[in-house]
């Protein structure tokens, strides 16, 4: 019997949220985890039966750890109200698209819960997929998807920036993987502390611009942290990763200290790395313009064409 199926033997109630018996440590921290997708629906979070892999895998690792206790929720209207965040110490999103939160409490949750002490934000993947128009979300998380030229299958390494980060001690100094690995807009290197990057120096699709793969920041009392990886779902069942994720919680109750204050000399050295790295293969700002002034023309020429049939 694998372990999934073990823990589903194991929860008592499946419904909007889960309910798993009791076998924490006393007030264990309280998780909410919304997977809801208003956009691309990962295979993570697709529910075959009652819950979603991603969702089965951290409800076992709450319990393995007794680090902290999950529910589960795709139903981010009732989810995210003033009155269900006064049961959490934690939100997690797993998400993607235009969640529909009212705004008043989309604003509770990112200028009222999230800056009180012990509270904390863990995003994980399409995190950064979600409410890609809403400043007051963006800015919050730190950037917005703006595609992924490393696919899933794609071979990629990750350089550490700070391997003493509860977060990313599981990683060490860096690691090669295979992983979905978003590049974004929106992103505000002065505002957030990069913990992991795109090592554009082994990885062998290049790109010249700073990607980077995890980052955190305190937000009033409360922190955030998010973490690209997730895409995947071997991922989910990956011992770094659910380290990380322990650090994560760890980190934002604070039974370890980690760094947050913003570092954005590393982005602008793993820029210049990156164009660096890219130019040796023939790969520049310019020739990307380039490239995609071109599809767009052929994409315009095919429409014209097909209109005039």
């Amino acid at each position: 019997m694998t372990r999934l199926n073990l823990l589903a033997l194991t929860i008592l109630t499946f419904c909007c949220s889960c309910t798993v018996e009791s076998s924490y440590a006393a007030d264990p921290p309280k998780m909410l985890m919304l997977t809801q997708s208003a956009g691309f629906v990962h295979r993570p979070v697709k529910r075959i039966e009652e819950l979603s892999k991603s969702e089965i895998a951290m409800t076992l690792l709450g319990r393995e750890s007794e680090e902290f206790f999950v529910d589960c929720s795709q139903d981010a209207a009732m989810a995210i109200t003033k009155e269900n965040l006064k049961n959490y110490d934690i939100v997690m999103f797993y998400t993607s698209g235009d969640l529909p939160i009212p705004a008043e409490n989309l604003d509770y949750l990112l200028n009222d819960w999230i800056r009180q002490k012990g509270h904390g934000f863990i995003g994980v993947h399409s995190s950064t997929d979600t409410l890609k128009s809403n400043k007051l979300y963006w800015d919050f998380i730190g950037g917005s998807f703006d595609g992924h030229p490393w696919g899933e299958n794609t071979p990629i390494h990750v350089v550490v920036h700070d391997t003493t980060h509860p977060t990313m001690k599981p990683f060490g100094q860096g690691f090669a993987y295979r992983e979905e690995i978003y590049q974004y807009r929106n992103w505000q290197p002065e505002k957030v502390h990069v913990l992991m990057s795109l090592d554009m120096s082994k990885t062998e699709l290049k790109r010249p611009y700073h990607v980077p793969i995890a980052w955190c920041k305190e937000v009033g009392e409360g922190k955030m942290y998010y973490n690209n990886l997730g895409h995947r779902e071997d991922t989910w069942q990956d011992k770094k990763f659910h380290d990380s994720i322990i650090g994560a919680v760890r980190w934002i109750v604070g039974k370890e200290e980690g760094v947050a204050s913003p570092n954005p000399e590393v982005s602008k050295a793993q820029h210049q790395l990156a164009i660096d790295e890219s130019a040796k293969v023939g790969i520049t700002p310019e020739a990307l313009e380039a490239a995609e002034k071109a599809r767009k023309a052929a994409a315009e020429a095919k429409k014209s064409a097909q209109e005039k049939k």
